[in-house]
């Protein structure tokens, strides 16, 4: 079958992956002092300069993704990015043998998320302050009711502190990158502010506005005159508090996109009760070891993953595998941890612990996802890194020509400060970064877990998907198929008579068997058992001289089929199934038939995925038959079967079909299918396959479920959409605002409204995505 194939290529492969890790490592960094998209396209640029490292920095989740070699340290990363003007730290390692890398692998989450919670905590006393402190001066500035006499006086009191301590965190970021020789998003909030602030401090000592009864009346547009008799404060003073609003929802929400990550995180078990010489110890799941056993009571949760050693129960593993239904489990039985005992009592023995968990696995598998780049938010990053330098231009050409055309300083200065104000670019730098945390942790919800943002962009494009049969389409096990028995014999009696001999035997045919006849009772008591090799078997049950296998082992007793039962023979070969005689006390009894059943979703998931535009291609190492038998129950155009194919030879249909013009897609489960999932351009394992295939792919399926890969699909084209359109609305936000500023028809204080709005509506628009649902 294709999930146990062993081939010189595979070997290959495997062989070069430690000369692979010698010449290249990979590390994260955790980031701060970042403001925005310029930040952190500031940072990348600085790492990838150094020899041998590839680096993609996310603004959204203050990480750096680093790939460097034998000539760079990792003391030299953290040294460059803070030669930058920015802060960074390697993460504790998660990723230990020993049994405390759990728990330090917690302490270093919640210690990222008190400080992300600190910072956000920060923020909104910031902007409360600054808020309390702007209303008044913006009221008195709109409404000339209130402009009593020496009102100008309270303004500048009011508003002096939301420019100096409110907007501090912009003039701190503005310093640092100008030291550096860099201009930032927060360059644009501080140059702008404090040019209207300054001005307005000049008009109010140097000029006519700190006159007794001096009225400033609001207006949409700005007038020419001198300015020596306006004040700005309300703009300097509202820009800021807008923009710290519309920081503070950003954060938030980057905070709440990422809820589906901490969920995952926070899904094991605390403590367990583990097995010390026959005594129950209560300890922290970190401690516990490979080998340990450890008890599971009704209603808990699975500490870790493991075989259970007594007991049986239903295990709901619907918190990671989206299954509703929970799954019967007995003795020999695998589990997962995180999922929960529902029943009886359960002993369990750990097989994995810490970060070798599933869960651990799952986590790391979106904690990538959502660290890496798609070409369409590095397009926006590199557009970041010179949109700042322009915007600052065409604010000078602004004042100048408002100069120019007699308009008077103030009027030049008050658009050249909408200018600024208005182009701010963090909708620009959320537009991605948000979609793709949302996007990838809804997948994470469902059990689709995205390997890398550029999988987003794959998926727009495939319009081919080649299936792998065992453990994709069909269930991977031999299961029993048909019963077919001679006139007057009882069906029961002779799966419990086969059943009885083949429990004996370890082949999966008589595992298939065994299995069956447990399932519809009890097994009768053998003796004398034999196993005659190419043949099949015999032995004594209750008394009873059984022989099961081969029709020539049943004719060397005298024991032929008769023709009802030849036919079902011929029938199920010619189907490409197993098929095994049963007889005993010199007649043949029955034929019973084994197969590898199709999944009873299969036929229904090639259906929605020929929906979605896909051309769906079976390819197996089984022989025809069995192939063509496959494709005809679930849908699959005969002309679109490969057979008998090797793993080396997988990877040259899928070859083949890309050069033929085809974006293929490959679903697999299984150590053979690793070659082709990496080749294809887009890969998605089964999470029930092996972790060589889980590794090789793009995306893992959680479940079973072939339904389910049209759902990631679904999905990532959805997330790409979203993408887009941020992108687009970030774009066209900048594209009209800024003339309509520098023209002088936008008031500062407005335009800061505005440039807030925009990043609150991208990251609306990504959290749409939570609303994502499942077809199953």
């Amino acid at each position: 079958m294709s999930t146990t194939t062993d081939s010189p290529a595979t070997t290959a492969t495997e062989a070069t992956v430690p000369d692979q890790i010698s010449q290249a490592t990979d590390v994260e960094l955790l980031l701060t002092g970042m403001t925005c998209a310029s930040c952190a396209n500031r940072i990348e640029r600085k790492l990838n300069k150094l020899d041998g490292v590839t680096a993609t920095v996310n603004y959204a989740t203050e990480k750096a993704k680093v790939t460097y070699g034998d000539t760079v340290t990792t003391d030299d990363l953290v040294a460059t990015v803070e030669s930058a003007g920015y802060g960074a730290k390697l993460p504790q390692p998660a990723l230990a043998s020993d049994a405390s890398a759990p728990e330090t692998a917690d302490s270093t989450s919640d210690g990222a998320d008190r400080d992300a919670a600190a910072a956000l905590t920060s923020l909104r006393d910031r902007l409360i302050v600054s808020a309390i402190l702007s209303v008044p001066v913006i009221a008195m500035a709109m409404i000339p009711a209130l402009q009593f006499d020496n009102w100008q006086w309270l303004s500048l009191t009011l508003a002096a502190p939301v420019v100096v301590w409110g907007a501090l965190p912009f003039h701190r970021a503005t310093w640092t990158n100008l030291k550096h020789g860099a201009a930032t998003m927060d360059t644009l909030v501080s140059m702008g502010t404090l040019a209207a602030f300054a001005w307005s401090v000049y008009a109010l000592f140097w000029g006519n506005a700190g006159m007794p009864g001096m009225r400033h009346p609001f207006e949409l547009t700005i007038g020419r005159s001198d300015g020596t008799s306006n004040i700005y404060f309300e703009a300097a003073a509202g820009v800021i508090t807008f923009i710290l609003l519309g920081r503070y929802l950003e954060h938030r929400s980057k905070r709440n996109a990422g809820a589906a990550l901490r969920a995952l995180l926070n899904l094991g078990a605390r403590d367990v009760a583990v097995l010390r010489d026959g005594v129950e110890q209560r300890i922290p799941v970190s401690q516990l070891a490979v080998g340990d056993r450890f008890v599971v009571r009704p209603g808990e949760k699975i500490a870790t993953d493991g075989v259970i050693d007594e007991g049986r129960s239903a295990v709901d593993a619907s918190m990671l595998t989206g299954e509703s239904l929970p799954v019967d489990v007995s003795p020999g039985d695998p589990v997962v941890g995180a999922t929960v005992n529902t029943s009886g009592r359960l002993v369990v023995r750990a097989t994995r612990v810490g970060s070798d968990t599933q869960l651990a696995q799952m986590a790391r598998l979106v904690e990538d996802a959502q660290t890496g780049k798609a070409a369409v938010q590095r397009l926006a990053d590199r557009i970041s890194g010179i949109f700042v330098p322009v915007v600052i231009a065409i604010a000078v050409g602004t004042f100048a020509a408002w100069l120019v055309t007699g308009a008077g300083a103030a009027g030049a200065l008050t658009a050249a400060v909408a200018v600024l104000i208005v182009a701010c670019p963090c909708a620009l730098g959320l537009a991605t970064p948000t979609a793709l945390m949302v996007g990838t942790g809804r997948g994470a919800q469902l059990g689709i877990l995205i390997k890398g943002p550029e999988v987003l962009e794959q998926t727009r494009t495939v319009d081919t998907i080649v299936l792998d049969k065992t453990g994709t389409v069909t269930t991977g096990e031999m299961t029993l198929a048909q019963t077919q028995v001679a006139s007057g014999e009882d069906a029961a009696q002779v799966l419990r008579m086969a059943g009885a001999l083949e429990d004996a035997s370890e082949h999966p045919i008589a595992r298939a068997i065994a299995d069956a006849a447990r399932e519809a009772g009890t097994l009768g008591a053998v003796e004398d058992f034999a196993n005659i090799e190419g043949l099949g078997v015999q032995g004594i049950v209750d008394g009873h001289a059984v022989l099961v296998g081969r029709p020539q082992l049943l004719d060397q007793w005298s024991q032929h089929l008769d023709d009802t039962l030849q036919a079902a023979f011929d029938e199920a070969t010619g189907r490409g199934q197993t098929a095994v005689a049963v007889g005993w006390d010199g007649q043949a009894r029955a034929v019973l038939v084994v197969a590898d059943r199709v999944k009873d979703t299969s036929a229904e998931a090639i259906r929605r995925l020929r929906d979605l535009g896909l051309r769906p291609i079976l390819l197996t190492g089984d022989n025809e038959r069995v192939a063509h038998t496959v494709a005809g129950q679930v849908g699959i155009d005969q002309a679109d079967v490969y057979a008998e194919v090797l793993p080396a030879d997988k990877v040259d249909v899928v070859t083949r079909l890309q050069a033929d013009g085809r974006v293929v897609a490959m679903v697999g489960d299984g150590v053979n299918d690793a070659a082709a999932l990496a080749q294809a351009d887009l890969g998605l394992a089964m999470g029930t396959g092996t972790d060589v295939a889980i590794e090789a792919s793009d995306i893992t399926l959680v479940r079973g479920d072939l339904r389910v890969a049209g759902d990631a699909i679904r999905l990532s084209r959805r997330t790409l959409g979203v993408i887009k359109s941020n992108l687009f609305w970030a774009f066209g936000y900048n594209v009209i605002a800024i003339p309509i500023a520098a023209v002088g028809l936008l008031n500062p204080m407005l335009a800061g409204a505005a440039m807030a709005f925009s990043s609150v509506s991208v990251v609306s628009n990504s959290l749409r995505l939570k609303g994502f649902r499942s077809s199953l």
